[in-house]
């Protein structure tokens, strides 16, 4: 079955990082930029989950938002830079299901629109466990294991570390990580993340001064290297 979600934001580019990372996902996208546009596309086509902004050409999503409610009960996850409490509780009073403030990760993003997908309709997530070594990282319940023992991660440091594994034996630059892991266009340091990878070898490596799966790619950024 088809999962169609629908981004209402006037930010292309950010409409376009997350088409793709939903996409690699396995749902459907699409895009609009604008209130009006949303409304034509909702009239064409049906979504099972809508990703809204607050501020948008001509209206805002909250009056996007009543106006749906009078005729749908289609998820809707809020998605803004207006964080402050007053709007968040406009958000779920007026039937929003979830609200993310911006900037958000690309991993925490996805969890919560799994999360509301099982929620809505029961969709069941096929689990998804990716190993390299003696390490065991299941992204689906979100725990790691090393020899057969549990490892406990921080949030950003498995959010880090599931990226690095959907990506194996890639090389991603450091703004990659950074947009992937903090969200995108978000004020993270490189050092931040630098901070972050050497947490994970030092739990996840057998020797983290030579690190055999997360490797250091010169001049770009970092890879998870398992080519056994």
């Amino acid at each position: 079955m088809n999962k169609n979600i629908l981004i209402v934001d006037d930010d292309e580019d950010l409409s376009a990082i997350l088409s793709e990372m939903l996409e690699n996902y396995g749902y459907r996208v699409d895009c609009a930029d604008s209130g009006t546009r949303a409304f034509e596309m909702l009239s064409e086509h049906t979504y099972h989950l809508i990703l809204l902004d607050i501020n948008l050409p001509e209206t805002t999503g909250f009056e996007l938002l009543k106006e749906l409610r009078t005729v749908s009960n289609v998820p809707v996850i809020f998605a803004s830079a207006r964080t402050s409490e007053t709007d968040r509780i406009t958000g779920f009073d007026i039937g929003g299901d979830d609200y993310l403030p911006k900037p958000y990760s690309m991993q925490e993003l996805l969890s919560r629109v799994n999360a509301l997908m099982r929620r809505a309709y029961d969709f069941s997530e096929e689990e998804k466990v990716i190993t390299f070594g003696n390490v065991s990282v299941n992204i689906t319940a979100r725990t790691v294991t090393k020899n057969g023992q549990a490892v406990s991660l921080s949030l950003k440091e498995f959010d880090l570390l599931a990226f690095l594994c959907q990506h194996k034996n890639t090389a991603i630059t450091k703004e990659k990580l950074i947009s992937g892991v903090w969200g995108a266009f978000s004020l993270v340091e490189p050092s931040t993340l630098t901070v972050h990878i050497r947490w994970l070898r030092e739990k996840l490596e057998d020797d983290p001064a030579k690190p055999k799966y997360i490797k250091t790619i010169y001049k770009v950024g970092y890879a998870l290297e398992d080519l056994l």
